[in-house]
């Protein structure tokens, strides 16, 4: 079968390549993969700064973001032939460390988790895969191929998930949340603000294009240019670019007692020059919370789910930028300037 693959830590290997049929082993469930979506963990890996192959092996296939369709699943397995379905990204380390134990492995505390397509085991991005029951997700019939979108979706599920968790420490009644970032993983997480009902703003560098409109269609209102001249106060800010700068003058702007998600990752090698006093200050006397989220365990793919099944399916079909066929896989992983998401696309 066909798989994008690469050799981690080394620039200009990925190719598209043949493997062997995935193993037994690996589950009873078969499914032929219809679309992966492309995020920048994907450019990352291509780019040789990150990834792990699975143990005794050269290449990994990559590809995390991912929708297929069930060939053959045994009885009492949940799952039927012809059932769209997502694979879950993040396995338990065998340990397991106590966070694993209890099903919650996107908080593991040993770092021997295994991620698919990105660390120790293969991805998504080939035409089979087999997988246990426990770790694939039935997405409904009317989603259809925006299912692609389950996976980026978890990653502010969680988000707002852990928001609400911290929310409880008081009566806290939230009204402004603020998303940096106007790519996939903050129009998502605007979504899921915009479904509790609240004010969302979202900044990002562009002025025009595809990104704002996404914004005003979803009824948030879209900034660009300085943070600061924005004005806003926000009880929640998501953080998706992992731009030093960003996370600390969000800092700064929060609003008492207000809570700020990262998600973005920031590049290393870069100093800031920060009041350090003034913002410990700042987060003390406000009781401000700053905290970091990645990756998802079940229940946020099942809320995402559902914030995908009360979404709008025209706009979620916006967020689609490009759908580019196996035969042209190159070119799915070199940005353009009007990209919102990526999908490479599998099968029909």
């Amino acid at each position: 079968m066909r798989a994008v693959t690469v050799v981690p830590l080394q620039a200009g290997s990925v190719d598209l390549t043949e493997m062997a049929e995935p193993p037994v082993e690996d589950g009873p469930v078969l499914v032929r993969t219809r679309a992966v979506g492309i995020c920048g963990t994907d450019i990352e890996i291509i780019s040789g700064g990150y990834g792990w192959a699975p143990e005794g092996e050269q290449r990994l296939a990559i590809g995390h973001e991912s929708l297929g369709e069930v060939l053959e699943a045994p009885a009492g397995s949940g799952f039927a032939a012809g059932d769209l379905v997502v694979g879950i990204v993040r396995r338990p380390d065998p340990v397991p460390c106590p966070n694993c134990a209890v099903l919650q492995w996107d908080m593991c505390s040993n770092g021997q988790y295994t991620e698919w397509g990105i660390k120790s085991h293969h991805g998504y991005a080939r035409e089979h895969y087999r997988i246990t029951p426990d770790f694939l997700v039935k997405v409904g019939p009317a989603l259809g191929d925006l299912g692609v979108l389950l996976e980026p979706t978890t990653v502010v599920a969680k988000a707002w998930d852990q928001v609400e968790r911290i929310a409880r420490r008081a009566l806290w009644e939230p009204r402004q949340v603020l998303v940096t970032g106007a790519g996939p993983i903050g129009q998502l997480a605007a979504l899921l603000g915009v479904q509790r009902g609240l004010d969302v703003h979202v900044l990002d560098q562009v002025t025009s294009g595809a990104k704002p409109d996404l914004v005003a269609a979803l009824g948030a209102t879209y900034h660009h240019g300085d943070l600061a001249a924005t004005g806003l106060q926000p009880d929640v800010v998501l953080e998706c670019t992992g731009v030093g700068q960003l996370v600390f003058d969000a800092m700064d702007m929060m609003a008492p007692n207000g809570i700020l998600c990262l998600t973005g990752v920031s590049s290393k090698g870069r100093s800031l020059g920060v009041d350090a006093g003034e913002i410990n200050r700042h987060m003390v006397l406000e009781n401000n919370v700053v905290f970091g989220s990645v990756n998802a365990n079940r229940s946020h793919y099942e809320a995402g789910a559902q914030a995908l099944a009360k979404a709008d399916p025209a706009w979620l079909a916006r967020l689609v930028s490009r759908r580019v066929p196996l035969d042209d896989w190159r070119s799915a992983y070199e940005r353009q300037p009007d990209d919102v998401k990526v999908v490479l696309q599998f099968a029909d």
